[in-house]
Parts: C-alpha cells; sequence; structure tokens
C-alpha cells in the first residue's frame, strides 16, 4: 500500500498519506495485543458510524467537525498551527456551528434580534503585538441565544441571528451589542452524541462568545472568550478553553449607559472588555518554524 502511496504527485499530500495509511494500521495491528484482533463486524461498525457522521452533516450542521472537536483532533491541529506568541490572544476552536452567512454590521449595532437573551455589549481593541491598532480588522462573531441554540440549529431559521461581521474603526477599537451566552450540550441526536453517550461522558460546553479576526499584515486568528464562573469550563466537551481566553463580565446598572450602548430598554447590561492581540504574519511565521524544530527535535530524541 505505501509503494502505492509513494505514486502520489503531490509532495505534501504524499507525506499526509504515507501517515494516514501507516496509523490506520498500526492501529489494526495493536488490536492484537488484546484477547483478540479488530473483527471484521468491528470494522463494519466504525464504517457504518464514520457513514453516519457524513450523513448527518448538513449546509448548516457540521457533524465531522463535531467528531474532530469531542475527539480532541481539532484541539491538538490548532495547537499545531498556533503555538502562542508572548502577549498575543490565543487561539479556540471553530466548532461546529460556524456559516458563512453573517450579516455586516456597524459598530455599536447589534448581532442578536431583541428577545435573545440578556444584554450584553461587547468593546476593545484590535492591537498588535508591539501595541500599535490594527484599523480596519474583519470581526467575525457568533454566539447561541439566551436559551443555548445557535441559529442555525432552529428549523425554521430563515436569516442569521446571534451573529455578524464588523470593523474596528482607526484606533482599532470596536463594539458591538449581543446577548450573554450561556452553556449547552452539543448535539446530543447524531452519531457524535451516540459515541460520547457510549464513552461515559457529558456532552456539555461553557458558554462563550465566538471571534475570528482578520487584518492584512497578521495572522488570521480564530479565538474564543469564555466568561469566568461556568460550572463546565474545566470538563469542556471539545477541549477548547485556554486559561488565557477566560474573561471576566462586569454587571452594569445603569440606565444611561444602557441607552448610550443602543439597549431600548431596562438599566441594565452585561459588559464583555476584552483587547485583541493580533500576530504579525512574518513573526507568526517565525513561531510556527520554531514550534515545528522543536517537534522534530523531541520527536527525534
Amino acid at each position: 500500500m505505501l509503494k502505492l502511496v509513494e505514486q502520489t504527485p503531490d509532495e505534501r499530500k504524499r507525506f499526509l498519506g504515507k501517515a494516514l495509511v501507516n496509523h490506520l494500521h498500526q492501529f489494526v495491528r495493536e488490536t492484537r495485543r488484546v484477547p483478540r484482533s479488530l473483527t471484521t463486524e468491528e470494522w463494519m461498525e466504525a464504517i457504518l458510524f464514520l457513514t453516519a457522521v457524513g450523513q448527518k452533516c448538513t449546509p448548516l450542521r457540521q457533524e465531522v467537525i463535531l467528531l474532530s472537536d469531542v475527539l480532541g483532533v481539532s484541539a491538538v491541529v490548532d495547537a499545531q498551527n498556533n503555538p502562542p506568541v508572548h502577549g498575543a490572544t490565543e487561539s479556540s476552536l471553530l466548532g461546529p456551528f460556524f456559516t458563512e452567512d453573517a450579516p455586516d454590521y456597524e459598530n455599536g449595532d447589534s448581532i442578536a434580534s431583541d428577545g435573545k437573551g440578556e444584554y450584553m455589549y461587547v468593546e476593545g481593541r484590535v492591537l498588535s503585538t508591539d501595541g500599535s491598532p490594527v484599523p480596519n480588522a474583519m470581526i467575525e462573531t457568533w454566539e447561541t441565544d439566551g436559551h443555548g441554540f445557535y441559529d442555525n440549529q432552529y428549523a425554521n431559521r430563515d436569516k442569521p441571528d446571534c451573529r455578524g461581521r464588523i470593523r474596528t474603526d482607526k484606533d482599532g477599537c470596536f463594539g458591538y451589542r449581543a446577548v450573554v451566552p450561556v452553556a449547552y450540550p452539543i448535539p446530543g441526536d447524531g452519531p457524535v452524541g451516540a459515541l460520547l453517550l457510549g464513552m461515559g461522558r457529558h456532552n456539555m460546553r461553557p458558554n462563550h462568545l465566538h471571534m475570528m479576526i482578520e487584518a492584512p499584515g497578521f495572522k488570521k486568528l480564530t479565538t474564543a472568550l469564555y466568561p469566568e464562573g461556568d460550572e463546565w469550563i474545566e470538563s469542556d466537551a471539545v477541549f477548547g478553553v485556554k486559561k488565557s481566553l477566560v474573561v471576566k463580565l462586569e454587571k452594569v446598572r445603569d440606565e444611561g449607559e444602557a441607552r448610550k450602548r443602543g439597549f431600548p430598554r431596562g438599566d441594565t447590561f452585561t459588559l464583555l472588555k476584552r483587547d485583541i492581540i493580533l500576530v504579525p504574519a512574518e513573526k507568526s511565521k517565525e513561531a510556527f518554524e520554531e514550534n515545528a524544530k522543536a517537534a522534530a527535535k523531541n520527536a527525534a530524541v
């Protein structure tokens, strides 16, 4: 089989193909260490499981990403491709609920329609690692509503909600209205949910706010912010939480401030203040190369 893979013209695909075949075959061989080898029936069960994962996907639901997430593979890929850079905001998982149809908003607008949850205002600056502002950076953000559902989990979804795209101003500042996200179970009605049940694992994610930031000359950042105090923050079902991404929310009780920030009624809202620090593309490349060299050196030991 490896000789056939060697015929792959593309060097990178050839390398990845060899590694994949090697590890798949090794997985099968390793079962000889237990009382019985992997059976034909067990292998067919695995094939049917993967088939069901694919069949569960729709244009708005990604069961394959969910499988990668709960097995920790997404977290490993994320860590390898986004080595930490001193002072920079760390990455987190994209997750299975990202969609391509988020609408564009102006600073101060709301990404959530009225009645979707408890008012929250998100504000901060996008900066470079040297402290300079990053103007016109594109921030794409999405979250659950107050019931713990993303818009694409609703069967009657007719437009995007609790998601949007906003650009920073000339000083790198951004601000938008949202709702306080809540903890939620990842979908349990598919094969991945059944897998977690069979493993005796819970399917809960702590509350969080997704953000994806892009700007010319900087490495694209996919991250999430996790409010402190959530009961699931230490046992996230998809291993997405990093300590540096845990944030403190502030409760504001001031009717004047609520109106100033565009909330239509009430005198109370939650404030999330957090600056996002991007890594210049060249600096990111250097960090990646250093990380790859260190990994290769450790593997050789």
